[in-house]
């Protein structure tokens, strides 16, 4: 894999009226090294936890529709204290707000968004 270095601020959640004090001039930088990144793909997330520790798994459910027949088989987990999951939970829901202002508004219910095949009566 060719050798990809980034820099990145720390995103901070949005502002509320509240949280309208001055913040410092600039967020700290931080240096991204990609050199042993994996990108994976997957469709089904699992959160759990303890009092401590945030417990992302992720995999690839073979069966996303319909009746589940076989296990979802775990790829990745990922384990994260509460402070940084909560800076993450800031992070994804500024890029989905940014996706949705350009794209529209992302439906979750998959029977809303299947279109159906059904031929209509006129």
């Amino acid at each position: 894999m060719a050798k990809e270095k980034s820099t990145a601020t720390s995103p901070a959640p949005p502002a509320t009226p509240a949280d309208a004090a001055p913040q410092s001039p600039a967020a700290p930088k931080v240096t991204i090294d990609a050199d042993r990144i994996h990108a994976l793909y997957s469709n089904f997330a699992r959160v759990t936890g303890s009092p401590e520790e945030l417990i992302i798994d992720f995999g690839l459910n073979p069966q996303p529709f319909g009746t589940q027949v076989e296990s979802v088989p775990i790829s990745q987990r990922i384990v994260m204290n509460y402070y940084t999951a909560k800076r993450f939970l800031g992070a994804l829901q500024m890029a989905v707000q940014r996706h949705e202002q350009a794209f529209g508004v992302l439906e979750t219910d998959v029977n809303k968004r299947v279109v159906s095949t059904a031929p209509r009566g006129n």
